[in-house]
């Protein structure tokens, strides 16, 4: 049996496990416990609570197909009705990831995230540390626009090119080395620069309105509040990584280096940039500039008004409607190099993952049924313990949870299963809720070890250049080193950017 293969089986183990599980945990919590005698709700939310996390864990069905059992129990159990639930399906957060995602595949269509990849690695240069350096850089920058599935996908054939023009030039035993490092750094590249953005992965767009739901009364986190905080996240994460990469498998063969008509050869084949190339990119780099610029920037003595306060109700405009006003630009502007069609059609907007779509929808509703029956207030009953234990400790202790559970589940699913309870631990002891939903929802993208772990991973170990062994033994030490500049980031740059006073709980901290 192949090591692809005991992936499969292993895996295939956990769903059968998990099918049984779910429903069995969720039946004993039902008929043997009473978690709050004055309330029921608290209990048969946290029933469909347990029902769902196994699921999501252990993938037992689609995790889309789990993100829709609050549609059928919440109202059956009397936790909310079908017209509130449905609501939490669709919102000013599922249209961003809409609108950022027709951008995303506009890029896609046009080809226009190959030549900014290809533009990138020629720029940085052909050294065996320059190309490492180089592909994780333009990894890291689409991975904070489009999805780092998809960059990953699109990146691994230029790197097995690469890779088998150093093989042939230099043979398969010199370069093995750093052939894994190359195609790992592209793996670790793509989870680390979708942080850089609200819109670069799941899992912080799931913490945004989650934090809504939790807070409504707390200060908007807009685009821009979040990239003054991650992009200086990603930079430094990316760095150090690039430099333990290196370290670990460029050694010896001074001599081994790139062949820059490698890249030029894949440059010159996307011909003259066209017409909709440009287009996208202008629409591309007006989109990031008002979400950046739509509200006040402030910068001590100096505030940089924001563009939505000319409009009469600056507060109605919010990134997603900035996301779907760009996306249906493409939809509008007719196309030259076939002669017909528009920017973007249909059957390629389609290609939207809906299933991601549901499961944000399956973590709001779970979410709002933990406010809608007190089962958030009971947590913070039964969490009030902790405030006995430093804050600095507890983070950390989070990030570890985070990063070694998504390295088994879905990083999205387990944000949303977590973020609740988190909101929950931050009101009992009386810290700022940022303080631990921000750490955690960083760490979910922070899973390097497996090849289950995330999409990237799992396409370079389909490369068959790289062993299990190999991915988890730079993956846990990478993994230990995010937990480190997790904390760090949120005690030296996340106070300032978020606006966060260690000495005092904020007002709108209160559970609704």
């Amino acid at each position: 049996m192949t090591e692809i293969e005991k992936v499969v089986h292993e895996f295939e183990v956990k769903q059968k496990v998990g099918l049984y599980l779910g429903p069995i945990l969720a039946l004993i919590l039902l008929v043997f416990f009473d978690l709050d005698p004055n309330n029921p709700l608290v209990t048969r939310t946290a029933a469909i609570a347990i029902l769902m996390a196994v699921w999501w864990i252990t993938e037992a069905i689609p995790i889309a197909a789990t993100a829709l059992i609050p549609v059928v129990l919440f109202p059956i159990f009397g936790v909310m009705s079908g017209r509130d639930v449905a609501p939490q399906y669709f919102n000013n957060i599922i249209f961003l990831f809409i609108g950022g995602f027709i951008i995303a595949l506009a890029m896609q269509k046009w080809n226009l995230h190959r030549r900014l990849a290809l533009k990138i690695i020629m720029l940085i240069g052909v050294s065996r540390k320059k190309v490492i350096l180089g592909f994780m850089v333009a990894t890291a920058f689409l991975s904070m626009w489009i999805s780092n599935t998809a960059t990953a996908m699109m990146m691994l054939p230029i790197a097995l090119a690469v890779i088998a023009k150093l093989d042939e030039n230099f043979g398969a035993e010199k370069v093995r080395k750093f052939s894994i490092g190359l195609l790992i750094g592209v793996a670790y590249a793509a989870s680390i620069g979708g942080i850089g953005t609200l819109i670069g992965t799941p899992p912080n767009l799931a913490f945004i309105r989650i934090f809504q739901i939790y807070f409504p009364e707390a200060p908007d986190i807009s685009f821009a509040n979040w990239l003054m905080f991650g992009l200086p996240f990603v930079i430094v994460f990316l760095l150090i990584a690039w430099q333990f990469i290196t370290l670990i498998f460029v050694r010896g063969e001074a001599n081994l280096r790139a062949d820059v008509e490698i890249f030029r050869s894949e440059y010159s084949r996307l011909g003259k940039i066209k017409f909709e190339e440009k287009v996208v990119l202008i629409a591309f780099a007006l989109v990031a500039l008002l979400w950046i610029f739509r509200k006040d920037l402030d910068f001590g003595s100096l505030t940089i008004p924001g563009w939505s306060g000319l409009f009469p109700e600056s507060s109605f405009i919010d990134d997603g409607t900035v996301a779907v006003t760009i996306a249906m630009l493409f939809f509008l502007i007719p196309a030259r190099s076939d002669g017909k069609g528009r920017l973007m059609d249909w059957h390629t907007a389609v290609k939207l993952p809906w299933g991601i779509v549901i499961l944000f929808g399956g973590g709001f509703a779970l979410a709002a049924g933990f406010e809608h029956s007190g089962l958030s207030n009971w947590l913070g009953g039964q969490l009030t313990g902790f405030s006995h234990f430093p804050p600095l400790l507890i983070i950390v202790v989070v990030c570890l949870m985070m990063t070694f559970l998504t390295e088994l589940t879905s990083n999205t699913a387990t944000t949303q299963m977590i973020l609740p309870i988190l909101a929950s631990l931050a009101v009992a002891i009386k810290i700022n809720p940022l303080m631990l939903m921000i750490p955690a929802t960083l760490s979910a993208s922070c899973a390097f070890m497996l090849p289950v772990a995330t999409p990237p991973n799992a396409i370079i170990f389909g490369s068959g250049r790289i062993t299990v062994n190999q991915l988890a033994k730079t993956g846990v030490l990478l993994n230990l080193m995010g937990v480190i500049i997790i904390t760090l980031a949120i005690y030296l740059l996340g106070l300032y950017v978020f606006n966060i006073d260690l000495g005092r709980y904020p007002e709108w901290g209160n559970l609704q």
